[in-house]
């Protein structure tokens, strides 16, 4: 039997595998379709997107195998995929409709992956002093 926490940690691991290969085809979309579409400055606000994406794609992932061992690991890996869903997805809002309302999100989700990253470090932190006192000697 898997344990709640277990199978947290594994759907957050095959949300963030989905995530990073939605991130991958956004980007040859973007390579292959959106140069003859949309402006260069809105190129580049698409670009921009991609690589947040998919990099926290893959820290969500790191977070979620880590989770096995450092259970505060997962909340950073849902963190940093809601980060990356309303970061990345304001940024293709605006590109895809030209609305700049929807650049007004993407700190939202700047804010989330913060909190990921800084969750994912107070794990580790705590793998290595349990009492959270000190580090060691």
């Amino acid at each position: 039997m898997v344990s709640a926490g277990r199978a947290t940690g594994a759907a957050a691991l095959a949300v963030a595998a989905s995530w990073g290969a939605l991130g991958v085809a956004l980007g040859a979309f973007g390579a292959h379709a959106l140069a003859d579409v949309v402006t260069p400055e809105r190129l580049v606000t698409f670009e921009t997107a991609v690589r947040y994406h998919l990099l926290h794609a893959l820290a969500a992932a790191l977070g979620a195998v880590a989770a096995t061992s450092h259970p505060g690991a997962r909340s950073a890996a849902w963190l940093l995929l809601a980060g990356s869903l309303v970061f990345s997805g304001s940024l293709y809002a605006l590109v895809a409709t030209d609305v700049g309302g929807f650049g007004a999100v993407a700190p939202i989700g700047g804010a989330l992956m913060i909190a990921g990253w800084l969750r994912l470090a107070w794990a580790g932190w705590r793998a290595v002093t349990p009492s959270g006192g000190p580090g060691p000697r």
